[in-house]
């Protein structure tokens, strides 16, 4: 894999851009360079896959719902992910920064993230954080011995999901002109480093 950043976003919007989203495999590491750029910037971060845990846990038909369908290791509906997307969104102030943690995981979720931030005249880039599906397999079971998190045991089922569904988001990206590509299987640091470098912080 590469060392440096693929970078596609031309230089107005990596200048621009306070806004952030991660994408990639399950426990390609997401969550942790998430948490290393807000403690370097100060900007939110909006994670889906936080939100749809604590509606699992509640006593609802809505969060049993929820959390059947993730336990099962399969994506929330596209519909849900963008109530969720817009709610938080619309919070934010004009210069805030946001850093949005596995929100567009599919073509029509993330076509009507893009509109959002069209129309608010947000500047964006979606950082990919690229590894193969045997670190991740490797990744997950560590996590779940650690964690317990029902949803790793679906590895095969998340990686199906991801294939059909998310890859095709990635594209997308690249074609509008927004996405880094990042190489996901070496230190924490150094892929800090690529993405900071990637947001010319």
């Amino acid at each position: 894999m590469d060392t440096h950043p693929e970078s596609t976003p031309n230089a107005a919007d990596r200048e621009g851009a306070r806004t952030v989203l991660f994408i990639g495999k399950p426990g390609c590491g997401k969550g942790d360079q998430a948490k290393l750029l807000a403690e370097k910037t100060g900007w939110k971060i909006i994670a889906s896959g936080e939100q749809f845990r604590a509606m699992a846990t509640e006593d609802t038909l809505v969060g049993r719902k929820v959390k059947s369908v993730g336990d099962a290791g399969m994506l929330q509906p596209h519909w849900l992910a963008e109530y969720l997307f817009l709610k938080n969104l619309f919070l934010l102030a004009e210069d805030d920064g946001a850093i949005f943690d596995g929100f567009g995981r599919e073509v029509q979720e993330t076509e009507l993230i893009m509109d959002a931030f069209a129309w608010l005249n947000r500047p964006f880039i979606a950082l990919h954080l690229r590894i193969s599906d045997e670190e991740i397999r490797h990744r997950l079971a560590l996590r779940k011995e650690i964690e317990g998190r029902a949803d790793d045991s679906a590895v095969d089922e998340r990686l199906k999901e991801y294939r059909e569904y998310t890859e095709p988001v990635i594209e997308l990206f690249r074609k509008e002109g927004k996405l880094v590509e990042i190489d996901g299987e070496r230190t924490r640091e150094a892929i800090a480093a690529d993405i900071n470098a990637a947001l010319n912080l």
